[in-house]
């Protein structure tokens, strides 16, 4: 999910800086301290999205630089449990696929490919069983966040499943979709034939 976040922090500007105006200083060193920014209450840091206030300048002495109290706001991707997302697969292996969802790449495992059983089919392809589906390097696909792991911060770890309904390549969504619609034709067709049986039949009985 998507979050804009309010951030309270002491920023230094670096006396390189001193020429540009206050707040397009503090901006920069903002920007230099916080995008790409991983940890388990943000979530990933994607920039700042603008700066609120800044406070009167403070100097250290034997610093040089000059520390600022400032507001500001972040834009963050923070992955959440049952959250569905989109993203294209980047990478197989013989235990899963590796789906980049567009600022990290989570992982599929082999299991949660599809409702099928799948099986490794070499060149980078899973393939289902039954369903003669298969998922190749490239392929768009929606995916639901069943596992969230900060515990390595530099590579927060995220497991995603594609089993559920309304989940999977966007082909095979488009083709279920399809399958589900011309069900449900038939069974209205059904039912129209029913009702027209129905009525004929009292018709000849109210006749007699």
């Amino acid at each position: 999910m998507f979050y804009r976040v309010h951030v309270r922090d002491h920023v230094r500007v670096t006396p390189n800086l001193f020429g540009l105006q206050t707040g397009d200083a503090i901006l920069e060193m903002l920007k230099k301290s916080y995008e790409g920014y991983i940890s388990k209450d943000l979530g990933i840091v994607l920039g700042v999205s603008g700066l609120k206030e800044h406070r009167e300048g403070v100097i250290i002495p034997g610093d040089g630089s000059t520390y600022y109290d400032c507001d500001f706001e972040l834009l963050t991707f923070r992955p959440e449990l049952q959250e569905v997302v989109l993203g294209r697969i980047k990478d197989i292996a013989d235990f899963g696929a590796f789906i980049n969802i567009g600022l990290v790449d989570g992982m599929i495992h082999i299991s949660q490919a599809m409702d099928d059983f799948v099986s490794f089919g070499g060149e980078k392809v899973l393939l289902g069983k039954e369903s003669k589906r298969t998922l190749k390097v490239g392929d768009e696909c929606k995916a639901r966040i069943i596992a969230v792991s900060f515990k390595d911060i530099a590579n927060p770890k995220i497991g995603l499943t594609m089993r559920q309904p309304g989940l999977g390549k966007l082909e095979w969504i488009e083709e279920d979709s399809a399958k589900v619609s011309s069900r449900e034709e038939k069974g209205e067709e059904k039912a129209v034939k029913k009702e027209g049986k129905e009525a004929k039949e009292k018709g000849k009985k109210e006749k007699k």
